[in-house]
């Protein structure tokens, strides 16, 4: 019956209104042109220049866009001792509706090339085109969208930080999903989304995005959702209905938290490129980025 229950909200989530035609008004060109001026401000590690110009002009953008934009800055102290001062920017719209969604995304980068591979540049800042800039870049668009025409219910999009700062392979990850485990764990008063929808890697050229286990496991009417809307768009060629292995991503610290949330994340065709010195622009498709973009509002209308 709770599942039921839950089917039943996120279907009144997306008959509260909007026009049909919402989804065409994704700018995909315009989200590509916020790719590369994400990448030209350098990289976005906590503590270099280009994390606080994108900061910074994030801020200024979404609030420009966005009902109202809070801003949870915060410090984290690493395995090593060092303190990262570290900003999860919240933008809101219809802050006052009960019938909310989220959408988040990771706006920093990491600040080693892991997989780089010239083992003498693997101490380099990743310059994060797809992993970081793309999600940031749609969810912005997907504002100036709803800028333009209010959602009929309230929407939420949290670009979290920290996320790829650390380690992946340790057990404790405290230095990874930095941001996301801090808004879990400080939620606005009585936060109960409806759903929630994680963006991560979504530009690549050529991608397939299959279903992620945690997803799966945990809130798998939502991935029904996001897939079906997916084939209704003609967008079943990249949204694949096939699932694969769980991905330690921000929608896990969320659903710890009892949120319904998921990962729509395109690692597999991008893998070569994740985590090296060649996550840049032109591995992009502003055709994918578009497509996903518009994917993203007709979820919300």
């Amino acid at each position: 019956m709770k599942r039921l229950a839950i089917v039943a909200a996120v279907a009144l989530g997306g008959a509260c209104g909007g026009a049909p035609s919402a989804a065409q008004r994704f700018d995909a060109a315009q989200a590509m042109a916020w790719v590369r001026f994400q990448v030209a401000a350098g990289p976005r590690v906590p503590g270099m220049p280009g994390h606080k110009a994108v900061a910074d002009w994030l801020v200024k953008e979404l609030r420009a866009r966005a009902d109202s934009v809070e801003v949870q800055a915060f410090a984290h102290v690493t395995v090593s001792g060092d303190t990262l001062r570290l900003e999860n920017i919240l933008a809101r719209f219809r802050p006052a509706d009960p019938n909310r969604i989220l959408y988040v995304t990771h706006w920093d980068t990491r600040p080693v090339a892991e997989n780089e591979p010239d083992s003498s540049k693997r101490n380099q800042p990743i310059p994060g085109a797809n992993d970081g800039a793309s999600g940031t870049a749609m969810l912005l668009e997907v504002a100036d969208a709803l800028k333009k025409t209010p959602p009929g219910v309230g929407v939420d999009l949290l670009f979290v930080d920290g996320e790829d700062y650390g380690s992946f392979e340790t057990d404790s990850l405290k230095d990874v999903l930095i941001g996301a485990r801090y808004f879990a764990q400080h939620l606005p008063p009585g936060y109960h989304p409806l759903f929630a929808v994680l963006w991560d890697m979504i530009g690549g050229k050529d991608q397939q995005i299959y279903e992620e286990g945690y997803s799966l496991e945990r809130a798998p009417e939502v991935v029904e959702r996001v897939w079906s809307t997916a084939e209704d768009l003609h967008l079943g060629a990249m949204f694949r209905p096939v699932p694969e292995g769980g991905i330690v991503d921000d929608h896990v610290p969320l659903q710890d938290a009892g949120i319904r949330a998921i990962d729509v994340i395109g690692y597999e065709n991008y893998k070569q490129w994740h985590h090296t010195l060649e996550d840049t622009p032109d591995k992009m498709s502003e055709t994918a980025l578009g497509d996903v973009g518009r994917l993203a509002l007709a979820l919300l209308h």
